[in-house]
């Protein structure tokens, strides 16, 4: 009788002991909290790291008229970069490319596109072997932040800020001078043909000094 229930205590000390099977299985197989959404994002889709917003950011971006060419920059135009050799337009453009004045001044002549009708429709300026500029006087054509020929002064005005005005050479007009405002060496240039806000941007340039301030061409 008494080894009975000795027998009995010992095994109720053992089970009370004994860790609870079913709550150590659940503990070990529940999944880890996720720390990703449950859906793959397209690698296309997702935001890249300079495109996420600064919480601590506190600079405006500068507008962009809603007709903007995507290519044009302060950099070059496209893939055709401010200081790429004369050699290297073609490849970089991606087309043909014609030359014009290099006979009469090697150190300074213009390349345009195939489809322009004549050169100051749309042009890149070769000084000493390279890309140095790009300008038009087209309306069809946008500068840098989407100011275009046919704008007026005041309109040109919301799309850039520090606008640095100086007398035309040879009109009435002034010179509209734009640094590039992430502190490059390039800068944009509209001409007008008048001084007040109703005065109209008649043509536009963007590129480095000093061939950027070249009023007649290359001269």
């Amino acid at each position: 009788m008494t080894r009975n229930l000795l027998c009995m205590a010992m095994i109720a000390t053992l089970a009370a002991c004994s860790p609870n099977r079913d709550a150590a299985s659940n503990a070990t197989s529940a999944p880890p909290a996720a720390d990703q959404p449950a859906a793959d994002i397209p690698p296309a889709t997702m935001p890249s790291p300079a495109s996420m917003p600064s919480p601590t950011s506190t600079q405006t971006p500068m507008p962009v008229a809603d007709d903007a060419d995507a290519q044009a920059g302060f950099a070059g135009y496209g893939d055709v970069k401010f200081g790429i050799a004369a050699a290297d337009m073609e490849k970089a453009w991606g087309g043909e490319l014609k030359t014009l004045g290099k006979d009469a001044n090697p150190s300074c002549f213009f390349m345009t596109p195939k489809w322009v009708k004549t050169p100051a429709e749309f042009n890149f300026m070769i000084g000493d072997g390279k890309f140095v500029r790009y300008g038009s006087d087209s309306a069809k054509v946008a500068a840098p932040g989407g100011g275009k020929v046919g704008m007026g002064k005041a309109e040109i005005a919301k799309l850039y800020a520090n606008i640095e005005t100086q007398p035309h050479k040879y009109t009435d007009g002034e010179y509209l001078r734009i640094k590039d405002p992430a502190g490059g060496n390039a800068v944009l240039i509209f001409e007008t043909d008048g001084k007040g806000d109703a005065a109209k941007a008649t043509e536009w340039r963007v590129g480095v000094p000093p061939q950027v301030d070249y009023v007649e061409g290359c001269s």
